[in-house]
């Protein structure tokens, strides 16, 4: 197994441990998760770009990476909806979703059709986007509950119910519009007649 895909197996099995300190109220579990989550979004920059760069592409790479950051996300954006520290609501995580099985179906159409479909600008700008969103968010909660910083119930209630919001639906609407392309691109593939 090459190097980019013992990274991209490195980042699935990342999840189970950023799941277990999310939810295990040891001293510093989001900070902990924190680090986990960084750790393992970093994995998902260099995986590609070592693969490209050092002509490793494989099948498995290709399966596995895309696969690894749906879960990953999903993973931490179903997390935000279950905290009570976090004023999400399970609409971003629905459409969130529903856009990933939709390219992973167009992507299925693709493949046997002989065409690779590749991450386009708006995918890569929704991965970064989402993913830099959920590290906000995990670096609010680790100042906030790891380390009982005494922010002012204003601003925890404006970043709580507001701002951490926002960002994961800039996420939301970033998912719609790459969604969106990817449709545009493809629709040529989907015919109601087969």
């Amino acid at each position: 197994m090459n190097l980019p895909n013992k990274l991209t197996l490195l980042r699935v099995c990342l999840i189970p441990f950023f799941l277990l300190f999310v939810y295990w109220k040891v001293p510093f579990h989001f900070l902990t998760a924190l680090v986990i989550f960084a750790a393992a979004s970093i994995t998902d920059a260099l995986d590609g770009q070592i693969a490209r760069k050092r002509n490793l592409v494989t099948n498995f790479g290709k399966f596995l990476d895309p696969l690894a950051d749906k879960v990953l996300v999903i993973a931490a954006l179903t997390v935000f909806v279950e905290l009570p520290e976090i004023n999400m609501g399970a609409v971003p995580l629905i459409i969130i979703s529903a856009r990933e099985f939709m390219v992973s179906g167009l992507r299925l159409l693709a493949a046997d059709s002989g065409i690779v479909v590749a991450a386009g600008m708006w995918g890569k700008l929704k991965t970064a986007f989402t993913m830099v969103s959920i590290v906000a968010a995990l670096i609010w909660l680790s100042v906030c509950y790891d380390f009982n910083s005494g922010i002012a119930d204003a601003l925890k209630n404006a970043m709580d119910n507001t701002v951490i919001p926002v960002l994961i639906w800039i996420s939301t609407a970033l998912t719609v519009i790459s969604g969106g392309v990817y449709l545009k691109g493809y629709w040529h593939l989907i015919d109601s007649d087969k």
